[in-house]
């Protein structure tokens, strides 16, 4: 019983700290700040219960590699 309500505690958690970080990523964005890094923490944090949060990380991820490879190409 205690076990589950801890694991209920902890998801409620998660959830309430991607979402902040998620809306602070979002002004930082328009305000001085580090506003990718902390959507991306906030994706990684909701990543650990929804789906679409580790699809959408997952797409990020991926487009920003081919960004970077097509502007800074690694020398071979």
């Amino acid at each position: 019983m205690i076990l589950r309500t801890v694991e209920q505690v902890r998801r409620v958690f998660l959830m309430i700290a991607g979402f902040t970080l998620l809306l602070a990523g979002g002004v930082m964005l328009v305000t001085p700040g580090p506003g990718l890094l902390v959507i991306f923490l906030g994706l990684g944090l909701l990543a650990a219960e929804f789906v679409w949060a580790r699809r959408l990380m997952d797409r990020l991820k991926r487009e920003g590699g081919r960004l970077a490879d097509r502007f800074a190409p690694s020398k071979k």
